[in-house]
């Protein structure tokens, strides 16, 4: 697969492809947009809201979400709002998503399969591996929390507008989670 990706990359290039998507590293529409990784969302998001190349930083994880307070989505959205000027965040997850079966017990068998240890899973149990791996059941729930964890962050600006949606993965349509 890499080396077909490859190909294609060496013809993008040499068509000159790439000039519609140049841009700087400012998002034009100073907005910053934390989603999830599934691959659903990769061209329907942006398309779905409107935005094009440039537009908006977009932070994906699984689930999209911030499990803690050091964790690197809020560090990417620390960066975007002080040093690429991000003044509104969207917390957009979607429906049907993985991250709400996932989970440390379904995994685990899985990781065995693949020839981690069980000496080093113990080890990642001792550090918490079932919270950190630990999905969430409710997604309206989820947004509120994800939200939540970015407005009483110690270190977000109180001035920064932050609001949570949900977006159909098949449709597109945004519907937006209150507090």
């Amino acid at each position: 697969m890499i080396k077909s990706i490859l190909h294609h990359n060496r013809t993008f290039v040499s068509r000159k492809a790439y000039e519609p998507f140049v841009t700087d590293k400012f998002p034009e529409k100073k907005l910053a947009i934390l989603t999830c990784m599934d691959t659903r969302l990769t061209v329907l998001l942006q398309e779905a809201l409107g935005l094009k190349n440039g537009d908006a930083k977009i932070i994906k994880n699984a689930g999209g979400v911030i499990p803690t307070e050091t964790d690197s989505a809020i560090r990417s959205l620390l960066v975007a709002i002080y040093e690429l000027g991000v003044n509104e965040v969207m917390v957009v997850h979607h429906s049907t998503c993985g991250a709400c079966h996932m989970s440390y017990k379904e995994f685990k068998p899985h990781m065995l399969e693949r020839g981690i240890p069980e000496s080093t899973l113990a080890e990642w149990e001792e550090k918490g591996i079932a919270d950190w791996l630990e999905g969430f059941h409710d997604t309206e729930a989820s947004v509120r929390k994800t939200v939540a964890a970015i407005v009483n962050h110690p270190l977000v600006p109180k001035d920064v507008n932050v609001r949570g949606f949900i977006i159909d993965s098949v449709t597109g349509e945004l519907t937006e989670v209150f507090e």
